[in-house]
């Protein structure tokens, strides 16, 4: 699954890490086992239970609501994670990256009898495949996605990065910052864009700005990046 950009409040763009097919089936099968065994498990003690038709609807009600309310119930009070999607590693947020709220997991539930219960499945598979955005039906009323937490370890996590030949620095002020305090903003920057942590680019913005003692015209992550790519390009040299 691609990953896609979005554009917050701040103008901070956010590269969203969308969880794959192959991650929302296997949270899927997870948590469906996990029902399974707690209704086999409840069916158990309903049939131990005296034919009391009062007990048996208490009983009814107690056991059978939660396998129903399942996802309800977990994301809202797991940020956004069922069993399933822990173990999977991939969680529900909003599409501006942030934490969504229980009238946003309440649409995306409401969905599931058209997303998944009524197509076994398959019509949130052509969704999300066609959507591009990890959105089966539920997710866009909802105004939200699925992305993986997982951190993809690479190239991209190392101090240096790849400029163009005809590449035209700015900030020659950049010099006055170590390897060690370009790499902690590189992390820095890298982890904030994953996790739409707009407050965390916005202070290093502003934290560089002021080492640097310049003022930048671009948006917060343009200027964060911008003082990456200049560092890179006169220590390279």
């Amino acid at each position: 699954m691609d990953n896609f950009q979005i554009e917050t409040a701040q103008n901070i763009s956010i590269e969203q890490n969308v969880a794959g097919i192959g991650e929302r089936i296997l949270a899927f099968i997870i948590d469906l086992a996990i029902i399974v065994v707690y209704i086999v498990f409840a069916s158990l003690i309903i049939a131990g239970i005296k034919e009391d038709n009062g007990s048996l609807m208490m009983y009814y009600l107690v056991l059978g609501l939660p396998s129903f309310l399942y996802y309800l119930l977990w994301e809202t009070f797991w940020d956004g994670r069922t069993p399933g999607k822990a173990l999977a590693q991939i969680r529900v947020v909003k599409m501006d990256g942030t934490r969504p709220q229980f009238s946003n997991y309440l649409v995306r539930w409401l969905l599931r009898i058209i997303d998944i219960s009524l197509t076994t499945g398959g019509g949130a598979v052509v969704t999300i495949l066609l959507n591009g955005k990890g959105q089966r039906l539920g997710d866009i009323a909802a105004g939200t996605t699925v992305i993986s937490d997982k951190r993809k370890i690479g190239i991209e996590n190392t101090l240096a990065v790849d400029l163009p030949e005809n590449y035209q620095p700015k900030y020659p002020q950049v010099t006055v910052l170590s390897d060690m305090d370009i790499q902690k903003v590189k992390n820095l920057y890298d982890q904030a864009r994953r996790e739409a942590q707009h407050h965390v680019i916005l202070s290093l913005s502003e934290k560089l700005a002021d080492l640097m003692d310049v003022k930048f015209e671009e948006t917060p992550i343009e200027f964060v990046k911008r003082v990456i790519n200049d560092y890179n390009y006169y220590t390279q040299r």
